[in-house]
């Protein structure tokens, strides 16, 4: 076969969660697959973090914006090419498509009503373009793939799809991550404080940072020894606004924004800190959660959609819409040390149910099916 990919961002230095998906999965359909031919096509960037080989062709489309560059250049190039299929791998493909199409959905989030209002000009424009896009293209798609049994639910209820057209295949964690004994060497360069406790947020109002920033107003209030909060993502004049807002300024001094911390440095991040918070509102799937816990970090997550799928049953559950209830849990890890050491065994028993190499081989099953159906 001859199988196109579509990894428009994979080569920007900022990577986030649907650009490692792409990533990893390639890399390792790249180790396991010696027979069909792969045509990677990606956006210019400064990470050029895949290589090809005798079989992985990777093609750079230079195109000034997100939307031209999918709906113009990327079919122009299929049709010079003729693949079996096209494989668009981060929520949306072009409305015209010459070849059989597959499609992986990471989630409707954009479809459901919002939050409240988004202060990211370039995440709004993104979810406009999916909201355009997404219900235009999906009867043309042979098989949409998605990343949990909570998401492939909702995406089959709310779009009123064959049961048949949607399939789930879990994301993976790198084996990158594991628990670092020598963590400060690196946390250090974020923070001074040797422990901390560790939160991901941005602007995206699924994150729950204001109701997460609250609950660390409870944790320190009642907690004997309060440990500092670091927290990734998030520009200090978007985390200054939101605590005002709060009514909450006393908590500031204790808070340190790292902005972005790059890929390398995360496991040793996770590794440093005394636990990881995921207090999503809603997540189609959650790969933090299983680098935290790869890292041997306890994670106190959402009772919430996809979370308790992948965290499972023994982990630290908690009301994302409840402060209360997540500072609750922080305070438990805090003062039951049993608690505390289970989680962290659980968190690395856990996570060996998941892999970028079962994710791979779901995905060449999904394509070998395809031609098998076509011939």
């Amino acid at each position: 076969m001859k199988i196109a990919i579509e990894a428009q961002r994979i080569f920007r230095a900022n990577k986030h969660g649907m650009d490692f998906v792409a990533l990893e999965s390639i890399r390792e359909l790249q180790k396991i697959d010696h027979d069909n031919e792969y045509f990677i096509f990606v956006s210019s960037g400064e990470d050029h973090c895949l290589q090809e080989s005798n079989n992985f062709h990777i093609i750079e489309l230079r195109c000034p914006t997100y939307p031209l560059w999918e709906q113009v250049a990327l079919p122009r190039a299929i049709a010079k090419i003729k693949p079996d299929l096209l494989h668009c791998t981060s929520n949306t493909a072009p409305l015209y498509c010459s070849v059989p199409l597959v499609l992986t959905l990471h989630d409707i989030i954009f479809l459901e009503p919002r939050q409240s209002g988004n202060k990211s000009v370039y995440q709004n424009m993104g979810w406009y373009y999916r909201r355009f896009v997404v219900p235009r293209i999906l009867p043309h798609c042979r098989k949409i793939i998605t990343v949990s049994k909570f998401e492939r639910n909702r995406i089959k209820n709310a779009l009123q799809l064959p049961e048949e057209q949607i399939i789930t295949v879990y994301n993976g964690y790198s084996p990158y991550f594991f628990p670092r004994e020598n963590a400060y060497s690196i946390t250090r360069k974020y923070i001074q404080d040797k422990s901390y406790i560790f939160f991901l947020g941005n602007t995206d109002p699924k994150k729950n940072v204001p109701k997460t920033l609250k609950a660390y107003q409870l944790y320190r209030k009642h907690s004997e020894n309060p440990l500092p909060l670091l927290i990734a993502d998030i520009k200090e004049t978007i985390l200054n606004a939101i605590i005002k807002e709060e009514n909450i300024e006393e908590i500031r001094p204790y808070i340190i924004c790292s902005g972005y911390i790059p890929n390398t440095d995360l496991p040793y991040i996770y590794s440093g800190a005394f636990a990881f918070l995921y207090t999503s509102l809603r997540e189609s799937f959650g790969i933090p959660l299983l680098e935290a816990m790869a890292c041997g970090t306890p994670v106190v997550t959402s009772n919430t959609s996809s979370m308790p799928e992948v965290a499972g049953n023994e982990a630290l559950l908690s009301d994302p819409s409840k402060a209360d209830d997540i500072a609750e849990k922080l305070l438990l890890l805090e003062k039951n040390q049993d608690l505390y050491q289970q989680q962290i065994e659980y968190g690395l028993k856990r996570v060996k149910a998941f892999s970028w190499k079962e994710t791979a081989q779901g995905l060449l099953s999904i394509y070998c099916n395809l031609q098998t159906t076509r011939s």
